[in-house]
């Protein structure tokens, strides 16, 4: 038989590309807020090349085609609670712990520190998303157990180790652990204040305070994890008691600690990693922190996984608008490349103006948790985390859309790589606290008094007279903050949120961005007018902004 058809005018694959030498936005936000050396550059352009390989690549559609699978019981009827995965999984596991995406500020401080590690994990979002759950809460979780010191002499060097060792078995006996993270009960959600999971005292071991834990957590992320933070209560029938513990796999007498996996939970995305519904039955525990203190001691693990929410959203964006700048300079229709025509230019311009500002935002954001943060700094964090958390991860869906749309029909099927970016891009706006609950921080760190809001001012002053739109903005803000009832207005929380991000990205792109892109942002974000849809408005120099975003070299 003949062929019926010859196949041109198609696109190819987004693969075998430096992700970070294609980026020049990114290379320049990690020159100007991390001054990296030499060898830092050339290692986060070495993990570019790896993380855009085919190789790496096609892990990432595996360890998501191939979902993690639950084994309760073994063989003959013993209770072993054991996660499966894909081979897949474990490549990408550890190539991301081997790089230190999950430990580098910590093992190696320093001013930049932070900045440099969001840029790989911003690199590495751009590959997989699921493997990143268990990264970032071992991220998260070492400040806290290094304040620990009778957990720390066993877990921080394992957990600060550039390794990946899967084994489930006691601490002892691993090259590197991983830790998660367990609050939500069926009943309380994001009112954690209203969980039942009780935890009683037994006496003291050699890891501090002993206790035995009975409950359950209705979202218990990464199961496969050595060891888990969780909240309980030392008081029955009142919040007041709310403890952190530290909850381990595996016991010091080599036993399977007491938590029962029930189910792992059928996500609409993430399908590569494991999320689970646990019950407690008398599981050892050790307390972390003050007795009642509970918040406030895992809300330090949460506002780092915050921060990696917003870095991970806006990586996984920048992986949706490469894909459609690809695709839209391969593609003719029309007599022209589709990069050609003059609104799917003002479409792919737009894309990028969300893309570049999303990730200005996010390593500002990771420099603020330096170690040597200053006062400001640490305001600046209060107030940032939770509003760049809010915006970034609540635009990606929509920008995710839109670039999918350019690829058009050939976009909307599981071959390509849209059906797995879009079903995670809705994903950490949920996960680690929702937008209401963001919008409701914003408030919180504004009502604690002046410094935030003097951090902001500190950090916008350059902006002032650049744009008549930014200036018009800034004083709605202003207007907005010296109202007496802007930190209590919770009905008005989001819109005040979304105009202190987007504040915030305009002046990051003023500073530091080419003028062309900072005067496009302003025109298009903050000008009054504004529609929130992306190519809804012209863009001048919409070629050299689509060109500075994927650069062909």
């Amino acid at each position: 038989m003949s062929d019926t058809h010859s196949v041109f005018n198609q696109s190819t694959p987004f693969v075998d590309v430096n992700l970070y030498a294609v980026d020049s936005a990114l290379q320049q936000a990690t020159r100007v807020l991390a001054q990296p050396s030499t060898e830092q550059q050339a290692r986060l352009s070495d993990m570019g090349q790896r993380y855009g390989s085919a190789q790496a690549q096609q892990w990432a559609i595996e360890a998501n085609a191939n979902k993690p699978s639950l084994k309760a019981f073994d063989r003959f009827g013993h209770r072993i609670d054991e996660v499966s995965f894909h081979p897949a999984y474990h490549q990408l596991m550890h190539m991301a712990l081997s790089d230190g995406l999950h430990a580098s500020p910590w093992a190696q401080p320093g001013a930049g520190a932070q900045v440099h590690r969001a840029a790989a994990y911003y690199l590495f979002s751009q590959l997989e998303n699921g493997v990143q759950c268990p990264v970032t809460m071992t991220f998260a979780v070492v400040p806290v157990m290094a304040r620990h010191p009778q957990l720390a002499a066993d877990w921080l060097p394992r957990l600060l180790a550039n390794d990946y060792d899967p084994r489930l078995t006691f601490v002892r006996s691993k090259k590197a652990v991983t830790m998660g993270m367990g609050m939500t009960e069926k009943q309380g959600g994001s009112d954690v204040r209203s969980n039942t999971t009780l935890a009683q005292a037994v006496g003291m071991s050699e890891w501090g305070e002993q206790y035995q834990v009975t409950g359950h957590k209705w979202f218990f992320s990464a199961p496969m994890c050595d060891a888990f933070l969780i909240l309980a209560q030392t008081d029955p029938g009142s919040s007041a008691g709310l403890t952190c513990f530290f909850l381990p796999r595996v016991l010091p007498d080599g036993s399977l600690n007491r938590i029962r996996i029930q189910r792992l939970k059928d996500k609409i995305g993430n399908h590569s990693n494991a999320s689970s519904e646990v019950e407690f039955d008398a599981a050892s525990a050790w307390r972390v922190g003050e007795v009642g203190r509970g918040i406030p001691t895992i809300l330090e693990m949460g506002n780092h996984t915050r921060l990696d929410c917003t870095i991970g959203s806006a990586g996984l964006l920048r992986a949706g608008v490469s894909q459609a700048i690809h695709h839209a300079r391969a593609r003719s229709a029309f007599g022209r490349r589709l990069s050609e025509h003059d609104l799917m230019q003002t479409v792919l311009a737009d894309l990028s103006l969300e893309s570049e500002a999303a990730m200005w935002l996010a390593l500002r954001l990771a420099r603020t948790y330096d170690a040597q943060a200053s006062e400001s700094e640490l305001a600046l964090r209060r107030i940032l985390t939770p509003a760049a958390k809010y915006w970034v991860c609540k635009r990606t869906p929509q920008a995710m859309a839109e670039a999918m749309e350019v690829t058009g029909g050939a976009g909307y099927v599981e071959e390509g790589p849209f059906g797995r970016l879009f079903r995670e891009s809705p994903l950490n706006s949920i996960w680690e606290g929702s937008g209401n609950v963001m919008c409701l921080d914003v408030l919180r760190a504004l009502a604690r008094g002046p410094q935030c809001q003097e951090a902001l001012q500190q950090e916008w002053q350059g902006a002032r007279g650049f744009h008549a739109d930014w200036d018009a903005a800034y004083q709605d803000l202003v207007s907005t903050l010296a109202h007496p009832q802007h930190s209590t207005d919770e009905a008005a929380a989001r819109g005040l949120t979304e105009q202190l991000a987007l504040l915030m990205q305009a002046s990051l792109l003023i500073a530091h961005a080419p003028e062309s892109v900072a005067v496009a942002f302003c025109q298009t974000r903050l000008s009054r007018k504004w529609r929130g849809t992306l190519g809804s408005a012209p863009i001048p120099g919409a070629a050299a902004i689509v060109e500075r975003a994927l650069s062909q070299g």
